[in-house]
């Protein structure tokens, strides 16, 4: 197959889940491709030795990505990599350019003469995982050859250049990913909300959102934003679309034409109908998201909005979500024990997704803290403030949601767990049974990251449910 990368130097920045198939693929290609890793632990060793097999240079460990390697014409970079490393003020001092594994997934559609995939494209601080989680349930339900690919962990370059041939792909990205994307161009795109995050790579809130809003350029159908969130829609008009392309909005009060939103307990579509001032199509119960909590019923509007962009029937809309199965660790429902719910969404990581969390109950325990990331919890604990019963904190930064408390819940009992070892949650969670009544949710909600206490939000969500099995055991 003719290729442009045919005896082209690339160097790949980073390992793992994008820059193993990013290697793979180029070297597929008749690149002369080299790798360089931070890490240089047992998994990327492995990786390392793999890729060494098929003839592709690896240099691992501290100072491999120090300078550019000789040759280089291109560097792929993993998402996650900084543009203040140094490999990078390299690159662009001596002209070299540098593409995401998202840019090369999109340069290389098309490239084996199948006619590319269309991407529905979703981004934004919280909820962008299970909203095309969601979509892709929804285009199966429609009879459509799909997948979930992107930032949700499965490689948009193995989508592309596979043997498995799509009709539509669902494509989860990320702002560091976007960062490192100039050429995709969506049939439709969604941007959730925004929220501060990630500030320490992109250097501040007006880069992080201009890198979430390029996922929007280009757009060919429909640029879904969401109404309670101006600065989404604010995106919408600052991007450069193809002609004909419509802004749809997506809101849990009653829509407007052009809107996709909520009304007595139905989601319905005043977007994708005829005679928007007029007509509105049902398109599911709220009882069919699962769980019906707010941001979960806006994250399913969401992928409705992007189905319907595509042609896809109400009741394929209704389906899929019915299908619909949330990943463990986000809003789950663990048990009920003596009348109270005990409920993990260890995924809330940021204040932003612990304010959709926290909005989703009216009497809570909640069991909060870990690494704060920087983070302020001012605002979100005056707003939570009248819902909570109590607090059980722990972790690294717990003071800082134990001062937040002080100053807007002075009223709530909280208790202040001083141990970091992955053994308390089981006492947070029987310290959470002893302030609880019937009729609450105790709410692991922690509005930080997990790695000072545990591996990841996954083993700290795991630590919660076994201590709560212990409870009712």
């Amino acid at each position: 197959m003719p290729s442009e990368f045919q005896g082209k130097h690339v160097t790949v920045a980073g390992l793992g889940v994008s820059g193993v198939p990013a290697a793979r693929v180029l070297h597929g290609l008749g690149a002369r491709v080299t790798v360089v890793n931070d890490g240089d632990d047992e998994r990327a060793r492995a990786q390392a030795a793999d890729l060494e097999a098929l003839g592709v240079t690896v240099r691992l460990g501290d100072g491999s990505a120090a300078a550019l390697p000789e040759g280089t014409e291109l560097i792929v970079t993993a998402p996650g990599w900084k543009p203040d490393k140094p490999l990078f003020t390299a690159a662009r001092e001596a002209g070299v350019p540098v593409w995401g594994d998202v840019e090369l997934a999109w340069r290389l559609r098309g490239l084996d003469g199948r006619e590319p995939a269309p991407w529905l494209a979703v981004t934004g601080t919280n909820g962008k995982t299970t909203t095309v989680q969601m979509l892709a349930s929804i285009l199966k339900a429609a009879g459509l050859r799909t997948a979930a690919v992107g930032n949700i962990g499965v490689s948009l370059l193995d989508a592309v250049t596979g043997d498995e041939e799509y009709d539509v792909l669902a494509v989860e990205l990320s702002s560091y990913q976007l960062h490192w994307a100039s050429s995709p161009r969506a049939h439709s795109a969604a941007v959730l909300n925004l929220a501060p995050d990630h500030l320490d790579w992109h250097g501040s809130m007006e880069a992080y959102a201009a890198d979430k809003g390029r996922v929007y350029q280009g757009n060919r159908v429909a640029c879904v934003y969401n109404v309670a969130d101006k600065a989404t829609e604010d995106l919408v008009r600052e991007a450069d679309v193809e002609e004909g392309c419509r802004a749809v909005g997506f809101t849990l009060g009653t829509p407007a034409p052009g809107q996709l939103g909520v009304v007595e307990g139905l989601l319905v579509d005043r977007a994708f109908v005829e005679d928007r001032q007029k007509n509105a199509q049902e398109l599911a119960e709220i009882s069919d998201v699962n769980p019906p909590a707010p941001h979960n019923i806006a994250n399913a509007l969401a992928a409705a909005a992007l189905a319907r962009a595509y042609g896809v029937s109400a009741a394929a809309v209704r389906d899929g979500l019915r299908a619909f199965t949330p990943d463990a660790h986000r809003i789950a429902h663990v048990a009920d024990v003596d009348g109270v719910a005990y409920v993990d969404d260890s995924k809330a990581t940021n204040t932003h997704a612990t304010e959709a969390s926290l909005a989703a109950y009216r009497s809570i325990v909640w069991i909060a803290g870990g690494l704060a990331k920087g983070a302020s919890f001012d605002e979100l604990v005056a707003g939570a403030a009248k819902r909570l019963r109590g607090a059980v904190l722990i972790g690294a930064d717990r003071a800082l949601i134990r001062e937040a408390l002080a100053r807007h819940a002075p009223e709530v009992p909280v208790v202040d767990l001083d141990r970091t070892d992955t053994g308390a949650m089981l006492q947070a969670v029987q310290e959470a049974q002893r302030l609880a009544r019937p009729g609450d949710t105790v709410l692991l909600a922690p509005a930080c990251a997990s790695m000072d206490m545990f591996t990841n939000y996954n083993q700290r969500g795991d630590a919660f449910a076994e201590a709560v099995r212990e409870l009712g055991a």
